[in-house]
This record gives structure tokens, C-alpha cells and sequence, in this order.
């Protein structure tokens, strides 16, 4: 009996509560069902969704060629269809209050190439809500050096970016922190940015290889920015200054520096026998400059950057590492620059792009000193082929076919330093002359 009363009990207090409950209106229900709706589509609009697609067809001079046209061609092969970036990426921005300042960002892009799939960006970014002027990122992101680096691959005239870019920061991402000092869109001081950070020096991951870090040491890379305009909007112009301080493990018992034999001849001498275990230290600075005139024959751009430092690498590379390092290190000393010219033509489609870039790995020698034989008794190793000066000169046309739509047709002119000393493996001098490894590129971008 006692369960019995409980039921009932229940079931009432049920039924008295049930009709206590005011009744909606049609209108009330309408009112209810708009808000919901409402709520959604805000969310959506916080959402952005975007991408960008390069179908591209290459052809090198020569089968095999190595070339930082989109990668190495494979042995064989001097003609290829590839699809050189497949990106989609997805943002999500909190609302902006009435300075324009959001104050939290979350973002996370994606690659999807013939080699596989690989995660470009995956970064938080939070703006301080008192100020709108420090914002701190944290994640895979664009390394904060010159201007090449950050600059989209979806918006950069040429096909890719220079040797020296590729060969120092490989895959431009890196794992890391930044501090950002920068006024709001509605600061006199918006046009002045300095950012700062610590990475974990090794770049972003390719298709299904592992970024994560082999040392405990932090790379630091700051930046100081300027970007400017006329009143008029005809004249944009920008400058900055960069710097970056790092290093990485060596896992090997030598590290070798230039110096000269018994015989007055540069090589490599040993500077450390037992250096296994110790860091050896990357040290870049780098200044760049842009300015875009828009006037009667259309908008001339011109566009520059000079980095130098000191570059570790090994005896085939002078390129950063992207694992431990294993086998001996050679310490060099760098620079190397890249110069745009960008004209579009007048109102129309077009634009005619001219690029030279340099790279020259070791400036503490050249020519024939390349390769040239040291005395082996004092322990010292001859310069090689990591040792060369590259030079590129760039030549293209692209047209768009819509906003979202471009074409561009682009001949890479790659002139390599030459040594009679450098012989390759059936001792034939091979760097006599200028390799044969130029590279024309016909490309369509789709971007949404």
C-alpha cells in the first residue's frame, strides 16, 4: 500500500506541475524557434572555411633533376603533373567588440598533395581584452622572420619560395609561442608591430613525418615590423628587422670550422674533437623592405630581403635539420637575398613578375677553392658541393581568370658557382659548368 501511494503521489504532482506550465503561442513558439536559429547562424558566421588548390605542370632540363621547384623529379623523370598544395583551412574567431578586437582565434589547416596528407597550422591566438594591443599564439605557425616566410603561398607571385628560405626554415611552420605588441585597427599605432617567441627550431612536418622536438634547447626569432600607407591609398610601403637565435644537439664527437692548412689552403679543420652532446648555434639577422605604387600603367610592386648568420649543417647540407643530428657538423657562415618586380598591367588580368634570389652557403670561400685538396694530416676536410653559391633569376606571366581563379606561367633560371675541383663519382669534373636544372612551371590556382 505504501508503494502504491507513492506512485500516485508522484503522478500527480506530475500532472498538477504539467499544467501549471504556461501555453505557448503560435506566435511565442515562432519568437522561441527565430532566436534558436539566430544563435546558430552567429556561430556559423564566426566559422570561416577557406582554401586554396595548385594544379601544376613542370617541366626541367634535365631527368633527375634537384630542384626547389616544388621538390626533387625523380629518377627518370624530367615532366610532371603534381598538385603542389591542397589547403583547407578552418577558423574559428569569437566575436569582435566595437574596437574590432577579437579576442580568441582558433585555427587549423590542412595539405592534401599526391604524397599525402599533412598538417600545415593548428594554433590558438588570444588578443587581451583591456588593451586589444598583446596578443599571445601558441601551436604550428608561420615562423615570425622577414617577410617571405609569412607570406601565403596562395598570394606569392612566384611558384615557391627562394633556396635560402627553403634551406633555413623548411617547411616555414614551426612548433612554438609568440608574444605580439601591436595597436588595434582603430590605433594611430596599428601600422607598428613587434612580435617574439620561442620555437622548437626543427620546422612543421611533411606528409606523414613526426615534427616533434629531438633537443631541449629553444630557438628564439623576433621581428619588428612597419607597414604604411599615403593618405591617397596610391603608396604602400613596409620595412622590418628580424633576428633569430638557436641551436640544435649534435649527436656526433666533431664539429669542424673554415680555416687554412700548413700549405695556405682553406678547408675544414677540426675546432672540436669531443663536441658530442654540446649545441651548435644557428644565428640569423634579416631586414626586407616592400613598396607598391598604383598609378597609370598599373600597380608596380618592388619587394626585397638580405639575411645573413652562421648556419650549422652537415658535410652534404647546409640546410636546418629536421632530426638529430648523427654524423659530424660543419659551422658556415651565410647570406643570401631575393628581389621582386611585380607589374600588373594596367587594368587588365595580367601581371608580369620578375624574381632574382641568391643563396650562398659558405662566404668564406669561392670558386676553385671548392673542392681544391687540403692536407688530410693536420685533419683537415676539402669544401664540396654543399659549399656552392646558387643563383636564380624568375620570369612569369599570370593571368586571373576571376577573383578566385589564377593562371601562372613561370621559368626558373638556376645558376649554380662552378669549381674544376669538384669532380663527380666517375672523377669527371662536373662542376665545370653550369648544371642543367632550370624548370618551367604552368600552374592553376583555384582559391575560395
Amino acid at each position: 500500500m505504501k508503494k502504491l501511494l507513492l506512485v500516485f503521489t508522484s503522478l500527480l504532482i506530475t500532472i498538477v506541475s504539467k499544467a501549471q506550465e504556461p501555453v505557448l503561442s503560435p506566435l511565442d513558439t515562432l519568437t522561441s524557434n527565430v532566436a534558436a536559429i539566430n544563435s546558430k547562424l552567429d556561430v556559423m558566421k564566426r566559422l570561416k572555411v577557406s582554401g586554396y588548390i595548385q594544379a601544376q605542370y613542370q617541366i626541367a632540363d634535365s631527368s633527375g633533376e634537384e630542384s626547389f621547384a616544388g621538390g626533387n623529379f625523380k629518377s627518370g623523370v624530367d615532366k610532371r603533373f603534381m598538385v603542389r598544395r591542397g589547403r583547407l583551412k578552418v577558423a574559428y574567431v569569437s566575436p569582435a567588440d566595437e574596437r574590432g578586437v577579437s579576442t580568441s582565434q582558433y585555427v587549423l589547416q590542412f595539405d592534401v598533395s599526391e604524397k599525402g596528407l599533412g598538417i600545415k597550422d593548428a594554433y590558438a591566438l588570444l588578443t587581451d581584452k583591456w588593451t586589444g594591443w598583446f596578443q599571445l599564439k601558441a601551436g604550428m605557425f608561420d615562423r615570425p622572420f622577414g617577410h617571405e616566410i609569412g607570406y601565403s603561398s596562395s598570394s606569392r607571385e612566384s611558384p615557391e619560395r627562394g633556396r635560402m628560405s627553403q634551406l633555413l626554415f623548411p617547411g616555414e611552420r614551426d612548433l612554438g609561442a609568440t608574444i605580439a605588441i601591436q595597436g588595434h585597427k582603430t590605433s594611430n599605432w596599428n601600422w607598428l608591430r613587434l612580435e617574439g617567441g620561442f620555437f622548437n627550431g626543427i620546422g612543421a612536418p611533411s606528409a606523414g613525418a613526426d615534427a616533434s622536438d629531438f633537443d631541449k634547447k629553444k630557438d628564439f626569432i623576433g621581428r619588428l615590423s612597419i607597414e604604411r600607407s599615403s593618405a591617397s591609398e596610391k603608396v604602400k610601403y613596409g620595412f622590418g628587422a628580424s633576428i633569430y637565435n638557436g641551436g640544435f644537439r649534435v649527436d656526433a664527437d666533431t664539429i669542424y670550422t673554415v680555416g687554412t692548412d700548413l700549405n695556405g689552403t682553406k678547408g675544414y679543420k677540426i675546432e672540436n674533437a669531443s663536441f658530442k652532446g654540446k649545441y651548435a648555434d644557428r644565428k640569423y639577422i634579416g631586414v626586407n623592405a616592400q613598396v607598391s605604387v598604383s598609378w597609370n600603367p598599373g600597380i608596380t610592386t618592388l619587394r626585397a630581403e638580405y639575411i645573413q648568420g652562421d648556419q650549422p649543417g652537415t658535410s652534404s647540407s647546409s640546410g636546418s635539420p629536421k632530426s638529430a643530428v648523427t654524423s659530424y657538423v660543419y659551422k658556415r657562415s651565410f647570406n643570401g637575398a631575393y628581389f621582386y618586380l611585380l607589374q600588373n598591367i594596367g587594368n587588365s588580368p595580367f601581371q608580369a613578375i620578375v624574381k632574382y634570389d641568391w643563396y650562398d652557403p659558405n662566404t668564406d670561400v669561392k670558386g676553385d677553392n671548392i673542392g681544391k685538396a687540403v692536407s688530410s694530416a693536420d685533419g683537415f676536410k676539402s669544401f664540396n658541393t654543399s659549399d656552392l653559391r646558387y643563383d636564380t633569376w624568375g620570369f612569369g606571366l599570370s593571368y586571373r581568370w576571376d577573383p578566385q581563379v589564377k593562371f601562372t606561367a613561370y621559368y626558373d633560371m638556376v645558376t649554380n658557382e662552378t669549381s674544376k675541383n669538384i669532380a663527380d663519382l666517375s672523377g669527371k669534373p662536373s662542376y665545370m659548368n653550369d648544371l642543367n636544372d632550370n624548370v618551367f612551371t604552368l600552374r592553376l590556382q583555384v582559391k575560395f
